[in-house]
């Protein structure tokens, strides 16, 4: 032994030889949680724990069920658009595949029956002046219709009635209108459908489906009339 470690006072001698046993043993004591807990009282005792090892392991069960859940709501999130009907998926991609802005108002039109519908129509608001340019396709309704309809910031609304108003013709007992943004100096419109049955609109799905294919179709609109973001 040397002078210099003989001459090292007991307890600073120990307090090396410990240091030099954890540095060995580093990946065995940190399994060690009591020993963590005890090396670090004052910071462990602060937040109630007294075995460190088990304090992790219940942190990890925690953000592991956290995670765990955020993927099953991703996961959800990504079966909405598989979850669609045949004919809806069908109806989404025509409005994708569209040539024209007239193709883009047909397929709207058109995919009433994807989701359930007997009919369907775009409803701009305008003016009197304006009605030659109606049609059975896209209507003209009154200004401030479409914020009685659906609020002044709502997106969509599922009706039992309103047809006559929306489209023209009454016999529609459910009726699901949903707001298009199409540009930022664009008149308020809606996306509306009808169908004669009673609830045919009403439930989760139905309505989630159809606020998705008019966000689609609101684009749509907006790409072939070069317009800029709402």
């Amino acid at each position: 032994m040397s002078e210099s470690a003989s001459s090292r006072e007991p307890a600073i001698a120990a307090a090396e030889a410990v240091k030099a046993y954890v540095r060995m043993n580093r990946a065995r004591l940190s399994a060690d949680g009591e020993l963590l807990a005890l090396l670090m009282p004052d910071r462990f005792a602060q937040l109630g724990v007294s075995d460190l090892q088990q304090h992790v392991i219940e942190r990890l069960r925690v953000e592991n069920q956290a995670l765990r859940a955020e993927c099953d709501l991703l996961k959800a999130g990504q079966g909405r658009g598989v979850g669609l009907k045949e004919d809806a998926r069908r109806a989404l991609l025509d409005l994708i595949d569209a040539r024209c802005f007239g193709e883009v108002i047909a397929v709207a039109v058109h995919a009433a029956p994807a989701f359930g519908a007997d009919r369907a129509a775009i409803c701009v608001e305008g003016l009197d002046s304006l009605v030659t340019t109606a049609s059975q396709d896209v209507r003209l309704i009154a200004p401030g219709t479409v914020a009685a309809v659906v609020g002044p910031e709502g997106m969509g609304a599922i009706l039992s009635g309103g047809g006559e108003l929306l489209l023209g013709c009454p016999g529609y007992r459910s009726l699901a209108a949903f707001r298009l943004r199409i540009g930022r100096d664009s008149p308020p419109a809606l996306y509306v459908l009808g169908a004669a049955a009673e609830g045919r609109f009403d439930g989760a799905d139905s309505e989630t489906d159809l606020a998705f294919f008019t966000r689609a179709l609101e684009r749509a609109i907006r790409a072939w009339l070069d317009l800029p973001k709402a």
